[in-house]
């Protein structure tokens, strides 16, 4: 494994950082109190090429790595953690159609997938199937050239401006789990209703809405890989998901380390700088290695994925370490201010709730504790 980037991640990440610093960090907590979706930000990120940052070339995508994908999430997330998800499941979308679909819907969707007008999202969790993804209700029934989405999804990141929709759904309801199947499915299509958005405790300018579907129609060439495939779908999906979140994650920690120094230096406490205080030292120093650790993890993992190799295990590895780390180093940066850490005006209070939900989404720890384990014991 060689972790000397290349002067197109450099550059990926340059690119990212600048956007991030210039326009993003001014917006977050404005975006955060008012929970409007960042379609600005989403704009810019197409401009630049960041929507399909994976996408090859010949679909319209900037033909990044996922270690450049990584290292540009990061620069994201350190800024806005809300714009930062919203990107990691569309180049998710991208992703499962590029490795799973036909050439004809690589052909439609991906370069729709580049812009805000085709944003993605993925349609996997349903109010009582969320860690058990076998346990999904919504049926698929195949009538003629076509099948008929009727059903329920919640959770569902991007759905109030999404153009691209991964949708998994039964098609033989007799056959449970085996015939989970993947539709690909455009957004505005008749008999499906975007629920409104949960009012939720951070990356609240991110939308995460409950989807319903009653007679939806979808062409039966729109199924995304073989009939039956849906979980295999998923799982593929969520391993490059989880490289996501942990890219994400190193992102908040580094947010909340700056923050921690920043503040330890100016703030004056028994007459001197706090950061003079061996308690507050002590924790810019955990955090400090619980960055490195978290930053090395995912970038090993995106590594051994662009190398092509099989990262289940340790894309689970580094997502249960990098977001139950960024919980943390949010904690620790709260405490390093003090009362001032609790009230809004300060940036440690919304990396404090945007950092929860990183042991949730994309499996909770729970999940990749399963992952990692039965990884083991086989």
């Amino acid at each position: 494994m060689n972790l000397t980037f290349t002067d197109e991640q450099q550059a990926a990440q340059e690119t990212a950082r600048e956007l991030a610093e210039k326009k993003l960090m001014p917006l977050a907590a404005k975006l955060d109190a008012t929970e409007d979706f960042p379609e600005a930000a989403v704009a810019e990120l197409a401009e630049l090429g960041l929507l399909g940052m994976m996408t090859p070339e010949k679909y319209g995508g900037a033909a990044l790595d996922a270690v450049g994908y990584a290292l540009s999430l990061i620069e994201i997330a350190r800024a806005d953690a809300s714009v930062a998800v919203t990107l990691s499941v569309n180049n998710l979308v991208a992703g499962s159609i590029g490795e799973w679909g036909s050439e004809a819907q690589k052909e439609r969707y991906l370069p729709k997938l580049n812009t805000p007008a085709g944003l993605g999202a993925f349609a996997l969790t349903e109010p009582h199937a969320g860690s058990d993804a076998k346990a999904i209700r919504t049926r698929a029934e195949r009538k003629g050239d076509h099948y008929v989405l009727d059903g329920e999804k919640t959770w569902i990141t991007n759905a109030t401006h999404a153009g691209t929709f991964i949708v998994m759904a039964v098609t033989d309801p007799a056959a449970r789990a085996r015939s989970i199947s993947a539709f690909v499915v455009e957004g505005k299509t008749k008999g499906m209703t975007i629920g409104k958005a949960e009012p939720k405790m951070g990356q609240r300018a991110s939308h995460s809405c409950p989807v319903f579907f009653s007679g939806c129609k979808v062409p039966a060439e729109n199924m995304l890989g073989p009939e039956g495939a849906g979980l295999k779908v998923a799982l593929s999906a969520l391993d490059s998901g989880r490289i996501g979140i942990a890219s994400l994650s190193v992102g908040i920690i580094q947010a909340c380390l700056d923050e921690m120094v920043s503040y330890a230096k100016e703030r004056q406490a028994f007459g001197k700088p706090i950061g003079d205080l061996q308690a507050i030292q002590w924790m810019i120093a955990d955090t400090a290695v619980d960055l490195e650790a978290a930053k090395a993890l995912t970038l090993m993992t995106a590594c051994k994925k662009a190398a092509g190799e099989a990262v289940s295990e340790l894309a689970a590895t580094a997502k249960l370490f990098a977001s139950e780390a960024a919980n943390r180093a949010a904690y620790r940066a709260v405490q390093v201010f003090g009362g001032y850490g609790y009230s809004r005006e300060y940036r440690v209070e919304r990396l404090y709730r945007d950092a929860r939900v990183l042991t949730l989404y994309e499996g909770t720890s729970e999940i990749q504790r399963l992952v990692i384990a039965r990884s083991r014991l086989k």
